[in-house]
């Protein structure tokens, strides 16, 4: 089986917010199966590989069914 996406890169960035100040998140960048890339971004609370790896999957099996249209 192919595996359904490839990391690129990893940019840690922050943004302000609405109650909490400043926030960091993640911005990954992935290479899906279908050769499309993609910018994912994950909030620092769930950059950790048990559910950062769910979230990267799903876009990765969206993207890649949307170009089959």
């Amino acid at each position: 089986m192919a595996k359904e996406y490839t990391v690129i890169s990893i940019t840690e960035m922050t943004r302000l917010s609405d109650t909490q100040g400043i926030e960091r998140y993640y911005r990954h960048r992935i290479r899906t199966a279908g050769k499309v890339v993609l910018s994912v971004d994950i909030d620092e609370k769930d950059f950790v590989a048990e559910r950062a790896g769910p979230i990267l999957l799903n876009r990765a099996t969206v993207a890649d069914k949307i170009l089959k249209l």
